[in-house]
């Protein structure tokens, strides 16, 4: 029988990921998501690298499995010194695998270094895919996700958190926030205010859990609402992320509008051309349009 890319004969059994660092995604809140994969390579690695080792544990033990490489330590304190311990395994032929505890490594969260140090080393490194909070938000939220961006979290501090967000004020794509359940009200009330108490979003919290929730509508409403379950004593709680709608896009003005505009300052004294190209510029309007209706205007 022919064998085709997408066969079942064609997936890597065991020992296909010798000589190589694996980024492995764990599950987000549901242990039924974690793919065959994930239990295989938890099984059969020479070292896996874990954000924290008791929670491996823990959630080796939930699908069965036993760890019978070395299990090391490898978090954002650590990751950077422990890099290159790591890669000699990986330089050696041996397989190491790297889980954080809950998610894909290196997305607001350990791995990111020791994936840059291989790749300064020039080391093999792979993914075994799958759950996503990032994703995962964005597909419940019912936003645009033609085009989107990750925010990580927003500063704790509120003056750094405003300014961050006015900065993003902006961003026509749709955002995705992580966020902690004790600072979840406050971030809601500061994008409001950056981004318009108008601006769609949806706060989705314990995801594929039991208790999953997603609240969706204006930013306004969701801050108001948020914070009322938190003065009740019913604040949200769990894992949270929070996906924003980027910013309608801005119609520029016509060039007939800015008419005015152009003869005031050519009354004050510059050059008709100059004055047009300026205003055009900063309205981004056809400067051409612009003069031609300046001219005629000062003519007629």
């Amino acid at each position: 029988m022919t064998s085709h890319p997408g066969d079942l004969d064609d997936v890597p059994g065991a020992g296909a990921e010798a000589g190589a660092l694996v980024l492995a995604a764990t599950p987000i809140g549901n242990v039924e998501d974690a793919s065959p994969r994930l239990r295989r390579l938890l099984a059969t690695a020479d070292v896996v690298a874990a954000e924290d080792t008791r929670r491996l544990h823990a959630l080796a033990d939930r699908l069965g499995v036993t760890v019978r490489g070395r299990v090391v330590s490898s978090h954002e304190h650590n990751e950077a010194a422990r890099a290159d311990e790591l890669l000699d395994v990986v330089d050696g032929g041996g397989t190491v695998v790297v889980v954080t505890d809950a998610g894909m490594p290196t997305v607001s969260d350990p791995g990111f270094r020791v994936v840059a140090r291989a790749v300064e080393r020039d080391l093999r490194v792979t993914t075994a895919p799958g759950p996503s909070a990032v994703l995962t938000a964005l597909a419940l939220a019912g936003l645009p996700t033609d085009r989107f961006t990750f925010e990580g979290f927003a500063p704790r501090k509120p003056g750094e958190r405003a300014r961050a967000l006015a900065a993003l004020a902006a961003e026509p794509r749709t955002m995705v926030f992580f966020e902690a359940p004790h600072r979840i009200a406050a971030t809601l009330e500061a994008m409001a205010q950056a981004f318009g108490t108008d601006r769609p979003a949806a706060v989705c919290r314990e995801l594929t859990k039991t208790y999953e929730e997603v609240l969706r509508g204006p930013l306004g409403t969701l801050a108001a609402d948020v914070a009322a379950r938190a003065e009740a004593g019913d604040g949200l709680r769990g894992e949270i992320c929070v996906v924003v709608g980027g910013a309608p896009p801005v119609e520029a003005p016509s060039a007939e509008s800015l008419v005015d505009e152009v003869l005031e300052r050519v009354a004050a004294g510059e050059r008709l051309k100059e004055a047009a190209a300026d205003v055009a510029a900063a309205a981004g309007v056809s400067r051409r349009d612009l003069y031609n209706a300046a001219l005629a205007a000062r003519q007629g």
